[in-house]
């Protein structure tokens, strides 16, 4: 439970900079106590994706993982993006990404945030 949470608050902050350094991904809310929970909210969401269809959609392009030596991650990475904020659309949460590119950017931001969150962050040692 503790891990899940520690993942969940790196989430939330990878993807909070990803919202203040990128313009084209936005996160709209009346005061800042609503777009903290609405973040939070996303973060579960990016989890959920990641833990669902991320593992699914890895399997599929391996070929091309190969063949790019890696760097299909990059796509990978952004089309989760991109699916997250179709799903907190329809879920009516105020996040969304807008486009291919801002998403690859947005992704890989995120996965460095994230990385270095889960470095300073406790684990479940």
């Amino acid at each position: 439970m503790k891990n899940f949470l520690v993942k969940t608050i790196a989430n939330a902050g990878a993807l909070a900079v990803a919202v203040w350094l990128l313009d084209k991904i936005t996160l709209t809310g009346d005061s800042t106590g609503k777009k903290a929970g609405t973040l939070i909210l996303v973060a579960l969401l990016f989890g959920l994706v990641n833990v669902l269809v991320k593992p699914v959609v890895q399997v599929l392009t391996f070929p091309l993982f190969i063949l790019t030596l890696g760097l299909i991650t990059l796509v990978v990475n952004a089309l989760m993006l991109l699916l997250t904020s179709w799903v907190a659309g329809k879920v009516d949460l105020s996040f969304h990404v807008e486009g291919f590119w801002t998403a690859v950017l947005g992704g890989l931001i995120i996965s460095v945030v994230s990385w270095a969150l889960h470095v300073v962050l406790p684990d479940e040692d």
